[in-house]
Parts: C-alpha cells; structure tokens; sequence
C-alpha cells in the first residue's frame, strides 16, 4: 500500500489572515480620507501661494447660482451676518472664515462675505478674518 508523504496538519494558520486584515485597515483608512460628504462642488480659483490652514473654523460658500452656503445649509444674504456669527465659537475673538467662491462669482458678492464678517468685528470688538479658498495651480 502507498502513503502520502504530506501529512495533514490540523492546525490554522492564521498569521496571512492578520496580513489580510491589516492591508484591510490600511485600505478602508486611505479610502475614507478621500471621501468628501455634503460637499458643494465649486470652480475654484487657482492661485500659486499654495498656503493652507492649520484651523478653520467657519467655512462660507458661494455656488455659481449666487446661493450663500454657511457650513453647506444655505442662508440668504439677509441672514449671512447672523448665520456666520451663530457658528463661531462665543468668546472666540479671532476665528478664521474660510471663503469658498466659485470664480465665476462676482466680487461684489465676496465683499457682502467681507462686509458682514466685519459687522461681527465691530459689534463684538473681534478680530475675525476671511480667507479666500483657492486650487493649487497646474
């Protein structure tokens, strides 16, 4: 009669399925990351300075159709002071506005953004400012 030399081991190995798991982990984190929920798509405008924030604290856009977005629920321009104000921090006295404008915006509609953040200024003796969000030249 003939044997088989491979034995059967009854034993699991498991150490390629921590491998599989772990290139898991890294996928699922790279992937997330990459995601942007309940963004508003605009056309920046390019700009080479390339300077980012280290903390933002309010962002304000304006779409193509002249809609304000404070913190992507859209606000009229009546209410654009009111709706920045209830989103900075109270006793917050130099929060960042991080303005995101579609370059086909006019710049009359950027300086309503500038205007109403300086009200806040003046009303609560701040010094808050307002960014312009602009895409890396290509």
């Amino acid at each position: 009669m003939i044997q088989s030399r491979n034995k059967i081991d009854p034993n699991f190995n498991t150490a390629s399925m921590s491998d599989l798991v772990f290139l898991l982990l890294i996928f699922f984190m790279l992937t997330s990351t990459l995601i942007s929920p309940n963004a508003i798509k605009l056309l920046l405008p390019q700009s080479t300075s390339g300077q980012t924030m280290a903390k933002q604290n309010v962002n304000v856009s304006i779409n193509d159709n002249l809609t304000f977005f404070v913190e992507n629920v859209p606000v009229t321009e009546t209410n654009l002071q009111a709706a920045i104000a209830s989103h900075i921090e109270k006793g917050l006295t130099d929060a960042t506005i991080k303005l995101h404008a579609d370059k086909s915006v006019a710049i009359e509609y950027v300086v309503k953004v500038i205007d109403a953040v300086n009200l806040i200024n003046a009303q609560t003796q701040s010094k808050h400012k307002v960014i312009l969000a602009t895409q890396a030249a290509k």
